[in-house]
């Protein structure tokens, strides 16, 4: 039986977003490379701002479900780039906070790298101050 190509970049990271959606994690997580690196350049301080590896971001996420309900992205607009492999991502992701029942609505803008079929680089761009708890992160832990 032939092996399949991998997804392009825009299907994968739309897949991905499925499995957010479905509350598969441990899916989502195994669309990263062993060696991917997910930033977060506007964390605030005490915020992790760098994940190292598919481990720390699969730490990072584990509990993501627990916190905040993904609904829906009802905004999703993936943008190829010139270098091979790269998007930019714009999308709005909306639901609620677990703990609260608190509407969430995010806008987000992600630089993704997928090298192989696999996310090597995930670039985070989203406004920490949007959350309604400041002593929640994104993935909902406490800080």
């Amino acid at each position: 039986m032939p092996a399949t190509a991998p997804l392009a970049p825009g299907d994968l990271y739309r897949h991905g977003l499925r499995l957010l959606l479905d509350k598969k994690i441990e899916d989502w997580v195994g669309l990263w490379a062993e060696d991917g690196v997910m930033e977060f350049p506007f964390a605030p301080d005490g915020w992790p701002r760098r994940l190292e590896g598919r481990a720390a971001v699969a730490a990072y996420m584990r509990h993501y479900p627990d916190h905040i309900d993904l609904h829906d992205f009802p905004e999703l607009r993936v943008h190829e780039t010139t270098e091979p492999g790269t998007i930019v991502v714009e999308m709005r992701g909306v639901g609620r906070l677990v703990a609260t029942g608190a509407p969430f609505d995010m806008t987000y803008i992600a630089v993704v790298q997928i090298r192989d079929g696999r996310i090597t680089s995930y670039r985070d761009y989203w406004n920490p101050l949007a959350l309604q708890d400041p002593a929640t992160d994104f993935a909902g832990s406490t800080r």
